[in-house]
């Protein structure tokens, strides 16, 4: 055996490095356990990066989710309805970092002459603690396993007299509701978030590229604090601002352009959203009127935003302000998604509502939090208006805590 490597698998302990109080995490796991009783679920297997997060504070930049068949992506978290601890499986290449990105007090790393394929090992251990031969709920609409390795976690389940079911929505429904740190979190991200787009503002000018205002953008929000947005930012100019998903080019701004820029700050994982249409010059009247009316929708949501609204008075609203205004028949997309932990590859989170949702009892809870996106395609194919802000329902009051000007922000 190595000596240094012996000594740093076994002695080396860096700082720890934890969102949350191990009591938070404690009522988590409370949390994930009640519904797993009420979805008859005895064991719950986690590898979803946004899973492992919430009940261990396990975060890394490689989680072997596109990596060679060689190096499958077997790493995870066993739940048992049962036990009131949790069991994390992991490579012993990362040993170390379970000890300080993690509150779990049993990490059983894979032998290290079978370092990259745990399963067999995994089912050993499991089989060792007497917590297999029930129903095992997997996450079954998670990237991570690709669908060969899950087939695997299957059989092997399987093979231990388990039965698999899908157990996606146990993780993804418990984190619907905020605790008041997490709140807090959101509340910082979107700080963040303001930092990026002013940064942005600052950066946008003739004879830039789009590169040029991303680098900007993530080097200020870095500086503030703010970590690796879960999407790749997009900064879209001239005909390509009447995309929104395409990626930050080489490309050249031109005067004349309007430039798209869509921001997450993001805060111990927690994202906070906003995007906003800029124009690099004296924009059109048509189009400059053709913004204000579509971004208008925000200030008649601020009239109507608080803890319990429902889903269908939200979008009957908007729908409403769009007839009124002339609008609604350019509509790109408009509606909005669940915003929280987000890791990449997407920000986007479980609940999403659109506007056909009129009809729609669900509650906007206390400690929830959203974004709208208000997307319209304007006059001379200018660019499709990209308004999106994030809606924060706190315990007594809801805001859209980003602060930038919810307008066509026109670059001199």
């Amino acid at each position: 055996m190595g000596q240094n490597r012996d000594l740093v698998l076994e002695q080396c302990n860096p700082a720890m490095e934890l969102g949350f109080a191990l009591t938070e995490y404690k009522t988590r796991l409370q949390a994930i356990r009640a519904r797993m009783a009420r979805d008859r679920i005895d064991l719950l297997w986690l590898m979803a990066p946004e899973s492992l997060y919430y009940v261990s504070g396990y975060s890394c930049e490689w989680y072997q989710a596109q990596s060679p068949k060689q190096w499958p992506a077997t790493s995870g978290i066993a739940v048992h309805v049962d036990h009131d601890r949790f069991i994390m499986f992991d490579t012993p290449s990362e040993k170390v970092m379970c000890r300080f990105v993690t509150c779990a007090d049993d990490i059983r790393t894979f032998p290290i002459d079978n370092r990259r394929d745990g399963i067999g090992f995994i089912m050993d251990e499991l089989e060792a603690q007497g917590w297999l031969g029930g129903r095992v709920g997997m996450e079954l609409y998670s990237y991570r396993p690709n669908p060969a390795i899950s087939a695997r976690f299957r059989a092997a389940f399987e093979a231990s007299g388990s039965s698999v079911i899908d157990g996606s929505d146990v993780l993804r429904e418990v984190r619907w509701i905020k605790s008041p740190q997490e709140i807090a979190y959101l509340e910082h991200a979107a700080r963040i978030t303001d930092i990026g787009l002013e940064a942005a503002r600052n950066a946008i000018r003739p004879g830039v590229t789009e590169l040029d205002v991303y680098g900007e953008m993530i080097h200020a929000m870095a500086r503030a604090g703010g970590e690796n947005p879960a999407i790749t930012l997009p900064v879209l100019s001239g005909a390509k601002a009447n995309t929104g998903h395409a990626l930050a080019s080489r490309k050249v701004i031109m005067a004349g352009e309007q430039v798209n820029v869509d921001v997450c700050g993001v805060y111990w994982r927690y994202h906070a959203n906003a995007a906003r249409s800029f124009y690099v010059g004296e924009p059109p009247r048509d189009v400059m009127e053709y913004h204000v009316k579509s971004s208008g929708v925000f200030d008649v949501i601020a009239n109507i935003l608080k803890p319990g609204l429902t889903v269908g008075e939200l979008v009957s609203a908007a729908r409403n302000y769009y007839d009124e205004v002339g609008i609604w028949s350019d509509a790109g997309w408009v509606g909005g998604y669940e915003l929280g932990i987000g890791f990449p590859p997407d920000w986007v989170g479980n609940f999403v509502y659109e506007m056909s949702h009129d009809e729609s009892e669900k509650v906007f809870e206390p400690r929830t939090c959203v974004n709208f996106e208000s997307q319209f395609f304007s006059p001379r194919m200018s660019g499709i208006t990209y308004y999106i802000c994030t809606l924060l329902f706190k315990e007594n009051s809801a805001e859209l805590p980003v602060q930038a000007p919810r307008r066509l922000v026109v670059i001199e």
